[in-house]
């Protein structure tokens, strides 16, 4: 044999062995000793206390048309996507039949609708405050938007049925409050 066929024979013989099979290793991905967790908006958070400022309207057959502004204080709680809570309020009015003003406590309940809006009904006592002295047992219902994570803006509705006094009111404010 001549020394290029046996040169020839050598390298077949190292290479064949090398063209042969291999098997790789498995596909795998890391995994972080510590995740890191992922979490989601929940939305607006309508528990806790709240106060603001309100514009008010009030019209009544012995009062007439009176408008004012007010300031509110109240708490909610929130239960999936129930609502209950109370507040106080107390507001000027000037016009009508004279000026004086006008105090309230109401409890709510109502249904948090999407995350940033809330439904809700309220009944409570009002009385005027100013000469004559009337009570009154109020009756409506509310709607409140979120427009940061601490501030909503809302609007309610209140009729009063006359306790002592004989005047029946009806009462709109439009109002903003601040979420503590």
């Amino acid at each position: 044999m001549s020394l290029f066929k046996k040169f020839a024979v050598a390298a077949c013989m190292t290479i064949a062995p090398l063209a042969g099979a291999q098997a790789a290793d498995a596909i795998t991905l890391p995994v972080a000793e510590n995740p890191v967790p992922i979490y989601e908006d929940t939305g607006f958070d309508w528990n806790g206390f709240y106060a603001g400022v309100y514009g008010v309207g009030q019209f009544s057959p012995i009062g007439g048309s009176q408008y004012g502004a007010g300031i509110v204080a109240g708490v909610n709680a929130q239960f999936d996507f129930y609502l209950i809570g109370a507040e106080v309020a107390v507001h000027g009015l000037l016009g009508g039949a004279g000026d004086t003003t006008y105090g309230q406590i109401l409890g709510k309940g109502g249904l948090v609708v999407t995350d940033d809006v809330l439904l809700y009904a309220a009944a409570g006592y009002g009385a005027d405050l100013g000469a004559p002295v009337e009570d009154d047992f109020l009756l409506g219902a509310g709607i409140e938007f979120a427009v940061t994570g601490d501030f909503t803006i809302r609007a309610q509705y209140l009729h009063g049925f006359a306790l002592s006094g004989g005047n029946p009111k009806e009462q709109v404010t439009l109002g903003a409050n601040f979420h503590f």
